[in-house]
């Protein structure tokens, strides 16, 4: 687990905000386009519970990589050269976090040549991996290590091709977030860290490699391949992939990275991406990445998106073909702004980047498709974040997670850090209006562009360039309840959907009548009216009224996933057996988290559902990532299951004709959605 931190004690916030605000304000300059020094007082003082790294004492400022993809073997092997910036004179140590790495050699150099140095490997810590401890005497400028990366490294999957789209290549991509750069790169994985990095890749000449960097749209396949990342990143935004990759523009600076047959699907689909790049701009600022390519990567990808600079990883299950769910590849751009260019320094203030860029997310869907359409995202976020959320401990119920909290890396990114934090941030636009909201957020990503800062610096800034400059809309009690309180405080503003609204009557008409909507009100429905359809169904149907509406919607086997992972848990809660086979075939096709763990949990609530759980995972087992194997397995090994399943009963309807045991939605935990 990791290890807790001191408690922060609490002192009134004003005043925190005070001596924050000139801390986190106190520069010689802003420098809006470049990787400028940080003011670090805050952020450096910020533990990372989830790294070895010490980087109070060096920090590497450039990483130089010259690797070896292995298929055959399913590793990663070569050196990483390391530039040092030492900041304590007294230091002599060089500490990285490593998982399941072969480390061969380390060397460092002096006066031009290349001399071994000591290091100690220590043993794996479960959730943070090893610590590598590197002696340097000599403080040495540049230190290099020879690596070799496991089979099961976790940030790294291997496919073989029957598990791809053309079923001709091979295919392996990374997923370094939260903590998993780590288990293919030796590194101070934490995001208090930012460097640039250069990478020469060789492997087998038919595939092509792409990585977070300067992707050559016109490169050509040859197995030997050279990358240079220019903007400082932190560790867990350095990505890498190869496979049977074309390339097809949408724009100028942005297009669509997929395997030949589904290239096409996937332009068409994500056609308004370089819509979405504009409208950002005018709204926070220039683009500084210079390009944004697309990578649609194999349905195993754990998540729905990754924020890869210059090269989101993004899942097909989001190609649907009627771009209704595009608003994934608004989130994945807006962390070009919050995330890439202003990164939370540890996963304690998650909401800094998932939280800022699911608010910049919906401004995006707004500005392009409608605010109808923007207050359906939200409506569902919200619902889902408001179920769940009593359920959470209470300690994580709060935006900013405070030190002593134990907390898994890869669990700090819940619906708390998404929509919570992109409420808390309308609830500031409505209080100071969006032009001044909107110049204030655009100052924010300028002023602290390429840094990694804590949840008291982003206050710090706040109370100077928002709360003292508009006086009186906020109180020192709404912040503190937003940040450091659990729950949804009472001040959040509300939301209403006119389109919701007549899903819900629609729905209600046919709890009561069990007569269907006429096809003229349903046929124009969008994705997201259908999920709020489903979302809001009790938790059990009768199987009469699953069978009405699977023969008339086709619910069973949709192409859909957002669909299926709210339709199978109803079927199975429910003992509409009927969709069994397909839910089984739908959790064995798609590795996404968010889309499959809904069903698994339905699914080992019985004996009979944790068989066919079970018997499900043992199929899609060799074809789901290290992440997504993980949570399985825990969910399975965890189940407390009932001898028989659930009979739903006929529905209760109050005196108005509502259903009384009415859902609201739940949302599924996609990380980087990231």
């Amino acid at each position: 687990m990791p290890v807790p931190a001191v408690l922060r004690s609490r002192v009134p916030l004003l005043l925190l905000l005070s001596v924050l605000a000139l801390a986190a304000c106190k520069r010689e300059e802003t420098v809006p386009q470049a990787a400028a020094a940080a003011p670090k007082p805050a952020a450096m003082a910020d533990t990372d519970e989830h790294s070895y790294a010490q980087p109070d004492k060096v920090v590497i400022d450039d990483l130089a990589l010259d690797l070896k993809l292995d298929f055959d073997a399913r590793t990663v092997a070569g050196t990483a050269t390391y530039t040092l910036q030492w900041k304590d004179p007294a230091a002599t140590e060089l500490v990285l976090d490593a998982r399941d790495l072969a480390i061969e050699q380390v060397e460092g150099e002096a006066n031009g040549a290349w001399q071994p140095l000591k290091f100690a490997l220590a043993d794996k810590d479960p959730v943070l991996g090893s610590k590598l401890t590197i002696e340097t005497p000599a403080r040495n400028a540049k230190v290099r290590v020879t690596y070799r990366s496991s089979p099961e490294a976790s940030g790294l999957q291997w496919l073989t091709p029957e598990m791809t789209e053309g079923k001709q290549l091979p295919f392996m991509f990374s997923q370094s977030q939260q903590i998993h750069a780590r288990s293919w790169v030796p590194l101070q994985d934490t995001p208090q860290v930012r460097y640039t990095y250069s990478a020469h890749v060789t492997t087998r000449p038919d595939v092509m490699v792409l990585m977070s960097a300067d992707n050559d749209p016109n490169a050509v396949r040859d197995g030997d391949y050279s990358f240079r990342m220019p903007q400082r990143i932190p560790s867990y935004l350095m990505a890498i992939a190869a496979g049977d990759l074309v390339f097809k523009p949408i724009s100028a600076r942005s297009g669509v990275w997929a395997e030949p047959a589904m290239v096409d699907k996937a332009v068409a689909e994500f056609a308004d991406t370089e819509k979405m790049i504009a409208t950002t701009e005018q709204l926070y600022g220039p683009y500084r990445w210079e390009r944004y390519d697309l990578l649609v990567l194999p349905p195993s990808f754990p998540y729905g998106g990754m924020e890869n600079p210059r090269l989101s990883f993004i899942t097909p299950t989001v190609i649907v073909g009627d771009k209704s769910l595009v608003s994934l590849i608004a989130h994945e751009l807006a962390h070009s702004w919050s995330g890439n260019l202003v990164t939370f320094s540890s996963a304690k203030h998650g909401w800094l980047n998932e939280g800022v860029t699911s608010y910049v997310e919906n401004r995006i869907v707004e500005a392009l498709y409608g605010k109808d359409v923007s207050d359906m995202e939200y409506v569902i976020a919200r619902n889902g974040l408001k179920k769940s959320i009593g359920d959470m401990p209470v300690a994580t119920q709060a935006l900013a997670v405070k030190p002593g909290t134990k907390l898994d890396a890869d669990d700090a990114l819940s619906a708390v850090a998404y929509d919570k934090g992109a409420w808390f941030l309308q609830f500031l636009e409505e209080r100071f209006g969006r032009q001044a909201f909107d110049a204030f957020l655009r100052g924010y990503f300028d002023h602290f562009a390429f840094q990694s800062i804590t949840t008291e610096t982003f206050l710090g800034y706040a109370k100077q360039n928002l709360f003292d400059k508009y006086p009186g809309k906020v109180t020192d009690a709404e912040i503190q309840e937003w940040v450091y309180g659990p729950g949804i405080p009472a001040s959040a503003p509300q939301v209403l959907s006119p389109r919701f609204g007549i899903v819900d009557s629609a729905r209600l008409g046919w709890r009561g009548s069990k007569q269907l909507p006429p096809a003229a009100i349903t046929s124009t429905w969008t994705t997201q009216e259908w999920l709020h359809f489903l979302e809001g169904m009790p938790e059990t149907l009768p199987v009469a009224e699953l069978e009405q509406l699977d023969q008339a919607y086709h619910f069973t086997g949709t192409a859909n996933g957002e669909i299926a992972m709210r339709w199978y848990p109803l079927a199975i809660r429910s003992g509409y057996a009927q969709a069994n086979d397909a839910a089984a075939a739908f959790v064995e096709r798609i590795g996404r988290r968010k889309l499959i763990m809904p069903v698994y949990s339905a699914l080992v609530q019985t004996e009979p559902g944790l068989a066919l759980a079970k018997d499900a995972f043992a199929k899609a087992r060799p074809g789901y990532h290290p992440i997504t194997t993980a949570s399985v397995e825990k969910l399975i090994a965890e189940a407390k299951p009932a001898p028989a399943p659930k009979v739903a009963p006929a529905p209760a309807v109050d005196e108005d004709g509502a259903d009384a045991d009415t859902a609201t939605p739940e949302q599924g935990g996609d990380a980087p959605v990231n």
